[in-house]
């Protein structure tokens, strides 16, 4: 199953359909603009929708699988995830990256008791903090400190 994103005029995807292999075949093959453009025939383009761009499921082009809110670069031809903070930037995987390295240490200062609970970003003072709050990363010592 061969599958597309509809893109709106901001590069952002609106939806991921299925499309038939045979008709990619038959109409310039993969990642093909032709096929695209045949595929626009099959199913229109919504109201938001500029363009169809083809998204592998297993992730063999255009870096990952397309999902909705996903963003279309085309000039890299890559979906990536939107940028989930500010601060965050591109590496050169094209993944997003905070300005501080997530912790790899999930265990509790002076302790070996895991930190059970998710750990967050937080924007507003640049800082990993445990999901409820009670703890923060201290980049000088690489420990979680109690807040």
């Amino acid at each position: 199953m061969a599958h597309f994103a509809e893109i709106d005029n901001n590069n952002k995807v609106i939806r991921v359909v299925v499309a038939c292999n045979q008709d990619i075949a038959n109409n310039g093959g993969e990642q093909s603009q032709q096929a695209a453009k045949a595929f626009e025939k099959v199913l229109p383009l919504s109201e938001n929708g500029v363009k169809w761009v083809q998204t592998s499921y297993n992730n063999n082009f255009r870096k990952q699988y397309a999902g909705n809110g996903m963003y279309y670069d085309e000039n890299k031809d890559k979906f990536l995830l939107p940028q989930p903070y500010p601060s965050w930037t591109l590496d050169l995987n094209d993944d997003w990256k905070a300005p501080v390295p997530r912790p790899n240490i999930f265990t509790k200062p002076n302790s070996d008791e895991l930190i059970v609970l998710p750990i967050k970003w937080d924007e507003t003072n640049q800082r990993w903090l445990s999901d409820n709050g009670q703890y923060v990363w201290n980049t000088l010592t690489n420990s979680w400190d109690l807040v």
